[in-house]
């Protein structure tokens, strides 16, 4: 999850293209880079579903136990399945030195997520048999195993297959305007862009910097002290 921060320390290890100029502010953040509130909606409305789906798959046990036992079960595996698609984070590692800023990001959760619905799979697997030989009725309860395992292997398919990671560059001392949205942490930062066209014009750009909430200030403070021209505000920020 996105307020579980990763320990490993990955600015060292991270092939910096501007590595020979010294940062002046560096920092590693996980974190939900995008619209929040459009995610969440959706999810209230799969959770929603997932109740229906979870109650009439109990109602398939025989014993008021076991009702309990398949409805929950399948209530947490659809909700899982949810979480993995409205609720995936990104790892964003920047470096910042005088003129350049550097971003390096990539989504964990394929591997974690893969990871869980394995071990669960084979842990749940042989408790699932024990159960059917009690009570064959429980027959379909091996769908929630059995999908566990399917999606571990799909996941881990995707994964050897597409490179996550990905690298931005941007020459920060041209900011114009700072906005800091404090209740997500972010500070949004713009500057005047031309694209790599003949018969374009500049136009505003604005990079999104996710911080810790306990660095913030540090972090609007530097930025500040670095970009003394620039107009300052606070308020909403409008992530894509």
């Amino acid at each position: 999850m996105w307020f579980i921060q990763p320990k490993q320390d990955y600015i060292p290890e991270i092939p910096w293209k501007h590595a020979d100029e010294p940062a002046i502010m560096a920092w590693q953040i996980r974190a939900r880079n995008y619209n929040t509130f459009v995610t969440n909606t959706i999810l209230f409305v799969l959770t929603l579903i997932n109740i229906g789906a979870a109650y009439a798959m109990s109602l398939l046990a025989e014993t008021l136990f076991f009702s309990f036992l398949v409805g929950g079960g399948a209530f947490l595996f659809f909700m899982l399945i949810s979480m993995s698609v409205t609720h995936d984070t990104t790892i964003l590692v920047y470096r910042f030195t005088e003129t350049l800023a550097e971003e390096y990001s990539w989504k964990p959760q394929e591997a974690a997520a893969a990871s869980f619905l394995k071990w669960s799979a084979i842990i749940l697997l042989p408790i699932v048999g024990v159960l059917i030989l009690m009570d064959p009725s429980l027959v379909i309860a091996g769908i929630g195993p059995l999908g566990m395992g399917l999606m571990a292997w799909i996941m881990g398919s995707q994964q050897a297959k597409q490179s996550n990671s990905r690298h931005e560059e941007w020459t920060w001392e041209k900011t114009e305007h700072i906005k800091v949205w404090r209740k997500r942490s972010i500070i949004a930062l713009t500057y005047q862009w031309k694209p790599f066209s003949k018969n374009s014009y500049y136009r505003p750009r604005t990079h999104f910097i996710f911080c810790r909430a306990d660095e913030l200030d540090e972090r609007i403070q530097l930025f500040k002290e670095h970009l003394p021209d620039a107009e300052y505000e606070e308020g909403k920020v409008n992530v894509l």
